[in-house]
């Protein structure tokens, strides 16, 4: 193809580039382009694929008829073929009216059918019968209609791979596969990035009535190193980016470009740091959930504790100085009116002697409120060997504070660690952040 042939096609369909790649598939489009053959456009996503459906129908015999493109994808599974093929009236519910399909609207012009590994394998099984005998029947209905339509189908994905794996049909992949071209991605079309660059700024001064946002030759260099994933789009949002934020000075060096690329591509703002921010807050309720069940442990550490003491002191009258020692914990911040009358001389007040046999499992954890509880509070002396009391005990009914005992634990790991958040965060099982906002949130004076 002579050059100037090849220019007038890129200006007539708004294409910008020199690289061969991008110039062997607009060769292959042409040359393709007058005949009825069908054609595979493959390529990544944002890189251009629909306009070389367009070079294909403008240059071909069909120009003067119906051009439509259709997204695979976006189509819903049960009601593709509907759209494809059309349907009758009644052929299900809410099929008021007999409808034409594209097939049979397109008749004579062309069918752009994107992302063709979306299309469901009923619906292939339908194409595959319209590409080799031009047939195709509505739903609902039992009549074969003709149509001449060319198909042009475009992917982004390895075709051959949804093959093997039984989710494209064969015998439509070779069928459709009749002359591929590949779209090249925009990271391999060299120095088309900063056309195209220069091409989307200049569009937006124009929109927006602004001064086209120019780059230095770093700016350039770094421009050209990067990978653009979304191709001609990232490319475009990019510009745009640009074009708007930059209102006081419309020449961009290097380091503003690569400021701007951190943030298209969501590493300093926008959704990575946002994805990072939910993440750590829903760490921090997880650590916060941690500490809390952690006081409850505790707490439930301590009544058990508590209860095995009043047990002893039912039992033998007095309670072991060593146990009160060990559990001197226990009695830290208690109000007075709600203590305990642990001393050694203590005698608990009970009435109503039973004869029934003593055991220590009416102290179970799971004893209801209320309970008649059994208790032996037989010693040596022969009189009261055999005496035996119950205790219609009802239990006082004592405030656990969460946030208070909260409160402390925090308090204790920052005295433990000299107030060194850090540390006091590790041992509590909680994030750095998390504890400096419960501080705040308690109003905790560090010393």
């Amino acid at each position: 193809m002579q050059t100037s042939e090849l220019q007038s096609i890129k200006a007539r369909f708004g294409i910008i580039g020199n690289s061969p790649a991008l110039n062997h598939a607009i060769e292959v489009a042409s040359q393709v382009a007058p005949t009825d053959m069908t054609v595979l456009i493959t390529g990544e996503s944002g890189s251009g694929k629909e306009s070389f459906s367009k070079i294909i129908h403008n240059l071909s015999a069909r120009k003067h008829g119906q051009f439509i493109a259709l997204n695979c994808g976006a189509i819903p599974e049960g009601t593709i073929d509907s759209e494809l093929f059309g349907h009758e009236k009644g052929a299900f519910t809410g099929a008021i009216d007999a409808r034409k399909g594209y097939f049979e609207v397109t008749d004579g012009g062309t069918i752009f059918l994107d992302e063709i590994a979306e299309m469901p394998l009923g619906t292939q099984a339908r194409l595959l019968r319209v590409l080799e005998n031009g047939e195709f029947i509505r739903v609902g209905s039992s009549k074969v209609q003709k149509t001449n339509v060319r198909v042009v189908a475009a992917t982004n994905i390895n075709l051959m791979t949804a093959v093997e794996r039984g989710k494209f049909r064969e015998d439509l992949y070779y069928r459709l596969n009749t002359v591929p071209i590949f779209v090249p991605p925009l990271r391999d079309r060299g120095m088309d990035i900063e056309l195209l660059f220069r091409k989307f700024s200049s569009d937006f001064a124009e929109k927006y009535r602004i001064k086209p946002i120019q780059l230095t030759s770093d700016a350039q260099q770094i421009l050209l190193t990067q990978r653009f994933p979304g191709n001609i789009r990232q490319l475009k949002n990019l510009a745009e980016q640009i074009s708007i934020l930059e209102t006081d000075e419309r020449i961009v060096d290097g380091e503003k470009l690569a400021h701007y690329l951190q943030m298209n591509n969501g590493k300093m703002m926008g959704n990575s740091l946002v994805r990072r921010d939910f993440e750590a807050q829903q760490n921090d309720n997880f650590t916060e959930r941690e500490l809390l069940y952690k006081i409850l442990f505790d707490m439930r550490k301590d009544v058990t504790e508590l209860k095995r003491m009043f047990l002893e002191v039912l039992q033998n009258g007095e309670v072991n100085p060593d146990i009160l020692k060990q559990n001197e914990s226990l009695f830290q911040n208690i109000e007075k009116e709600r203590s305990f009358p642990f001393q050694p001389n203590y005698q608990p007040e009970f009435s109503n002697p039973r004869t029934l046999p003593p055991t220590a499992n009416n102290f179970s954890n799971n004893q209801p409120d209320n309970e008649l509880t059994i208790i032996n509070l037989g010693n040596n002396n022969s009189e009261n060997k055999n005496a035996f009391i119950d205790v219609t005990h009802e239990a006082e009914e004592v405030s656990f504070s969460l946030e208070k005992q909260e409160k402390d634990m925090i308090i204790k790991a920052l005295q433990k660690n000299k107030n060194k958040r850090k540390y006091a965060a590790q041992d509590l099982g909680i994030s750095e952040r998390t504890l400096y906002r419960k501080i705040k949130q308690y109003d905790i004076e560090e010393e």
